[in-house]
């Protein structure tokens, strides 16, 4: 496309932290937006995560101890990672793919890749901030709580990582037994200067946002087709007409696969679902906690404390299953005390993970139709900053340099 003219008009496929800020982002650029969402706002996985903005910990999920972890699982009921029984063909492919990409020299490949994309999130963010996204960010220390037997050298070499590629990372590490924790916790690992946020608020103000800058929002549109028709590209719903459209952004997270097949997308995506609930702690939680043993994430949440967690395999539409939720909660029970029979707002959602770890962003071999997903657990994260980079390239027709090796028509 380049030296054309850019997209004036473009449909953004998916309400969720992508769609809804590759939307923001084209508008920045002048662009036409209609959003189409076969929900509702942040109606999958975007609404109930912990909501962290920690560009350090961005790292491919596809690694060899997460492999042994998953391997285990099958065999261990209540493991935090666990693999459904009922194991369709595109899942088992999923599996294969994710045990070839799970080596050493690949995972540090996938770190190499996701790192421009990680040192630039933060920075996206603030250019919505600024740009008028009346949503709240906070900034504070994470703690992440480490049991007698568990070594911190894994999540330090990630941390040093990480500040070797240019980011700001500073920690320090104390004995535990201190306020959440139990005396169970016998290390802690201090992250200064991170941010966190109650995700379906800044969805909110986000899909606000867009509207008040001319945008189209239509919830309840469920997307049958994108393809070229007698008056050019066009997205075609179940119900009402067809959209006319100079270019599409596919961001569908977990259910790209629906329609990305028919675009030449060849990276698989798999729902990981994750589980999240609020709980009362016996004192007031000021800053996150992560506890890898568990893992498990706590999150400051108005008068009461998100607990998500859990790496479910299974099927993206398939029913909650509240055993999942009890066994976090019991794998929390011994490190931190909280009000566990008062548990409300239980939810469930379908993480987009690929074999490799990596999201698929960029152009698809539809002429004018790009995707956006497969972020995995770091979508909040790394939302704004893939908005800003494929709708750069969506309005330039110039390849971003720092999604080249996400090209969504690789193989994963």
């Amino acid at each position: 496309m380049s030296g054309e003219l850019s997209p004036r008009r473009v449909v953004v496929v998916g309400a969720g932290v992508i769609g809804l800020s590759c939307a923001w982002f084209l508008q920045e650029h002048g662009a036409e937006v209609t959003i189409l969402e076969r929900s509702e706002v942040a109606a999958g996985a975007s609404w109930g995560n912990a909501g962290y903005l920690v560009p350090a910990m961005v790292v491919p999920l596809a690694e060899p101890s997460l492999l042994r972890e998953g391997v285990r699982s099958l065999l261990t009921p209540g493991s935090p990672v666990s693999v459904s029984r009922r194991l369709s063909a595109a899942t088992l492919a999923f599996m294969a793919g994710f045990a070839r990409n799970a080596t050493a020299s690949r995972w540090r490949a996938g770190m190499a890749a996701l790192e421009p994309l990680a040192a630039g999130s933060l920075s996206a963010f603030d250019e919505l901030m600024k740009g008028g996204v009346a949503a709240e960010v906070h900034e504070r220390t994470f703690r992440i709580g480490f049991t007698a037997g568990q070594d911190t050298a894994g999540l330090e070499n990630e941390l040093l990582a990480a500040r070797s590629a240019g980011q700001e990372v500073s920690y320090r590490i104390s004995a535990g037994h201190e306020a959440p924790f139990s005396d169970r916790i016998t290390q802690v690992v201090h992250m200064h200067g991170q941010r966190f946020l109650a995700p379906g608020a800044f969805l909110d103000a986000l899909a606000e946002s867009v509207r008040e800058r001319g945008g189209e929002l239509v919830e309840g549109a469920h997307v049958r087709s994108i393809g070229f028709g007698r008056s050019g590209l066009q997205v075609d719903t179940w119900t009402g007409p067809p959209r006319r459209a100079d270019a599409v952004v596919l961001a569908t997270g977990a259910w790209l696969p629906e329609l990305g097949r028919r675009l030449g997308v060849r990276v698989l995506v798999q729902a990981g679902r994750g589980y999240s609930c609020s709980v009362r702690l016996a004192e007031p939680l000021p800053s996150p906690v992560y506890l890898p043993g568990a893992r498990v994430t706590l999150t400051p949440y108005g008068d009461r404390v998100r607990v998500a967690g859990a790496m479910e395999i299974a099927d993206r539409d398939a029913p909650f299953e509240s055993r999942r939720l009890d066994s976090a909660l019991r794998s929390l029970r011994p490190l931190l005390d909280a009000g566990w029979d008062d548990v409300r707002e239980p939810w469930v959602g379908s993480r987009p993970l690929t074999p490799d770890g990596l999201p698929a962003i960029g152009a698809t071999k539809v002429p004018g139709v790009h995707v956006a997903g497969g972020h995995g657990m770091w979508g909040v994260t790394l939302g704004p900053v893939t908005g800003k980079l494929l709708a750069g390239q969506v309005m330039s027709g110039t390849a971003a340099p720092e999604l080249i090796p996400l090209d969504p028509l690789r193989r994963g």
